[in-house]
């Protein structure tokens, strides 16, 4: 028997991980349910995983690593029953932009101090802030990282050959309109059948994911016609069989000082989507998540992910929403999503290579539709004068500026 004075500590503590207290009466029961949400949402996470990171300007396997590490690590120190964590789109264009101007050495430097911002945050009991963050702000986030990413995914959607596209918005679709006579029909029309797929394969089976059945037909019917169309293989060559060893960033952690801004951002932006998200799920389920401890698990995640190799991590609403209305109930449906995932590279990733680019790109569509909120940002032009100008402030930095910038 735990004294109460302990008691009182322990439900007063900053890092109350939801692992430890939901598994109090855990049965065979809740081990099915929740193996069975963890399944499905592994099997929706590799095409994400691998997506986000080809969009996020480094290798697929990262993006596969950072779900892996990084979503065991939520799932295990953090403060929701539920949250699913990994790469999501949010991070898309900051990560791109990093490794654009500092290299992966320096990318990778960022998410470990962005790690540690954090924990720090939590620690300092800032997770209750967060929500007062304006709604129109999050909204011209969102809305404008879907508009960047959707005009990332151009060439591999149409089988443009345009070499590197620039940063800036405008010249990267003053560059697509010049080599628009690059098309590939073959890219066009696979991409197409990608997107019918996975938008009407719902009506079919809710069980088995749509973007896994796109990327599967998609590999099948490219390879067996002999489609010219770029494929994993083709860009990046093999994928890695397992996780790579851990490493440090010693050359990037030189260079502090000129990534703590990208740092700050990477951890506002985590803080900001996985508070939400926790948010979303609480709705869901009933419950109520610890916005401190969830930002200290969301920290190591980070911190953990960097050292193997992978990019930035947070909460995913989509992937955490799919858990719920699966039947996953604690945190070991998350760590059933990574164990899926691992397996899958384990024992399937030499045949990743054969994955054609304009499925990816499909599916990233499909994602950026879900996640610009174009609902809310039209019903958001009605409101007040005051929020109409923070949206499209918000917005149009993120579009046409920088989103370190718009943070």
């Amino acid at each position: 028997m735990i004294p109460s004075s302990h008691s009182t500590a322990y439900s007063n503590s900053v890092f109350r991980p939801k692992l430890l207290t939901t598994l109090r009466g855990y049965g065979w029961k809740d081990l099915a349910s929740d193996a069975l949400a963890g399944v499905i949402v592994g099997m929706i996470a590799l095409p994400l995983a691998i997506a986000f990171g080809i969009a996020s300007g480094v290798t697929p396997e990262r993006g596969l690593v950072t779900a892996i590490v990084a979503g065991a690590v939520v799932s295990a120190l953090g403060g929701s029953r539920v949250q699913i964590g990994g790469p999501t789109g949010a991070f898309v264009v900051i990560v791109y932009k990093i490794v654009e101007q500092h290299g992966v050495d320096g990318l990778t430097a960022a998410t470990l101090m962005a790690g540690a911002i954090l924990i720090l945050m939590g620690i300092a009991r800032l997770g209750a802030v967060i929500k007062f963050v304006p709604y129109p702000v999050t909204v011209g986030f969102t809305s404008g990282i879907a508009v960047v990413i959707f005009s990332s995914q151009i060439p591999d959607l149409l089988g443009l050959r345009t070499g590197p596209s620039p940063a800036d918005f405008v010249a990267k679709w003053r560059l697509y309109l010049e080599h628009i006579g690059t098309l590939e029909p073959a890219t066009v029309a696979l991409a197409a059948a990608c997107l019918a797929v996975i938008v009407f394969w719902p009506r079919v089976s809710r069980r088995v994911p749509g973007p896994i059945v796109a990327i599967v037909a998609a590999s099948i019917v490219a390879r067996r016609y002999h489609l010219p169309v770029e494929t994993i293989g083709t860009r990046f060559g093999e994928l890695p069989r397992g996780l790579p060893l851990p490493t440090l960033p010693l050359a990037g952690l030189a260079r502090w000082r000129e990534l703590i801004g990208p740092a700050f951002t990477i951890a506002m932006l985590g803080s900001i989507e996985s508070l939400l998200s926790a948010t979303v799920a609480d709705s869901m389920i009933g419950g109520r998540h610890r916005s401190n401890t969830e930002l200290i698990g969301q920290g190591f995640a980070n911190l953990a992910s960097a050292v193997f190799g992978g990019i930035p991590a947070t909460g995913a609403i989509a992937r955490t929403a799919t858990n719920v209305k699966n039947g996953g109930r604690t945190p070991i449906a998350g760590i059933v999503h990574a164990a899926t995932l691992l397996s899958i590279v384990l024992l399937f990733g030499r045949w990743a290579a054969a994955i054609p680019l304009c499925a990816l790109a499909a599916i990233l569509v499909v994602v950026c539709y879900h996640m610009s909120e174009w609902r809310s940002f039209k019903a958001l032009l009605r409101a007040p004068k005051s929020d109409v100008a923070v949206l499209l402030v918000t917005f149009f930095l993120t579009v046409l500026v920088d989103l370190t910038v718009a943070v």
